[in-house]
């Protein structure tokens, strides 16, 4: 091979190296910082190939996606009623301005946690302050969320970056208290249950004693009327009785003896002791009116 031949392919390679290291690429999920002796000369912000002087220039990428900040352990803060609650939150961030974001905290995505974990917490601490349980559980909680993102976006500026969104995940006591909390609530709850027991017992031998009057009042109405009704059926009869009676006296008294006579000797076993001669056997010497006479 000719040295001219040599050459050429040694100019070519060295054009490849300088061409390659002089090409670069962006993805859209990143910005790029284009430094030149440790200074920052350009920022793209758009997706696409690019070119830098090489060995002179050299790019550093950051993240455009949004970050999550969520710590592993509950922060602990005091309310206005000088308990403890222990608060899980978390923050969403992103980079804006990679330039100032460089610039601030040397483009270490360490130091611009701690520096966002570090507002938060302050934010956090003084809303916290102002507040009672209740509020900062249930009764405030979005507006302590929307006012912390304010606070913290106003501070997250300063360093390039722009706070989305501020979450509070959990508000609780300590177990400590939580356990003396829920004892407390316990013993409400078997308060109020024994009231209420005792109300539905008072209210249970008030229907009873109610439903026992209505059953005596309903036995003794019931009764009244039966015998009356027995009465005037008794008073009936006994008018049939005289009625029928009343036509044939020595009939009335055959009954009646006859009547006597079942009662008396019902059973085989009674024993009686009469005079034979007495008016009880009247009926049982005599068949008819005929013999007696001729008696």
């Amino acid at each position: 091979m000719s040295p001219r031949f040599n050459l050429l392919g040694a100019v070519a390679a060295t054009i490849l190296v300088v061409l390659a290291m002089s090409i670069f690429t962006v993805d859209q999920r990143q910005y790029a910082l284009v430094f030149q002796l440790g200074e920052v000369k350009r920022v793209i912000t758009e997706p696409g190939l690019n070119f830098k002087i090489p060995m002179v220039q050299n790019v550093r990428y950051f993240e455009k996606r949004i970050i999550t900040l969520d710590n592993a352990e509950p922060e602990r803060f005091i309310t206005s009623e000088k308990k403890n609650v222990l608060v899980d939150s978390y923050i969403k961030w992103r980079i804006v301005d990679p330039s100032l974001y460089y610039i601030s905290v040397g483009g270490d995505e360490t130091r611009a946690r701690t520096r966002l974990n570090q507002t938060v917490n302050a934010g956090l601490r003084e809303e916290f302050g102002k507040r009672t349980v209740h509020d900062v559980v249930s009764g405030e909680r979005d507006k302590i969320m929307n006012q912390m993102r304010e606070k913290a976006d106003l501070d997250a500026r300063k360093i390039g970056i722009e706070i989305v969104d501020v979450r509070l995940k959990r508000v609780e006591l300590p177990t400590e208290v939580s356990d003396a909390v829920y004892r407390r609530m316990e013993a409400e709850r078997k308060r109020v249950a024994n009231e209420l027991r005792s109300e539905g017992s008072a209210e249970a031998e008030k229907i009873r004693a109610d439903a026992d009057r209505q059953r005596e009042v309903i036995i003794a109405d019931a009764y009244r009327d039966a015998q009356k009704i027995k009465g005037e059926g008794d008073a009936k009869a006994s008018a049939i009785y005289a009625g029928a009676f009343s036509q044939s006296p020595e009939f009335y008294a055959f009954y009646r003896s006859l009547e006597a006579y079942r009662a008396s000797f019902k059973n085989k076993n009674d024993v009686m002791v009469v005079d034979p001669t007495s008016d009880f056997f009247k009926y049982m010497k005599s068949t008819g009116r005929g013999n007696d006479k001729g008696k």
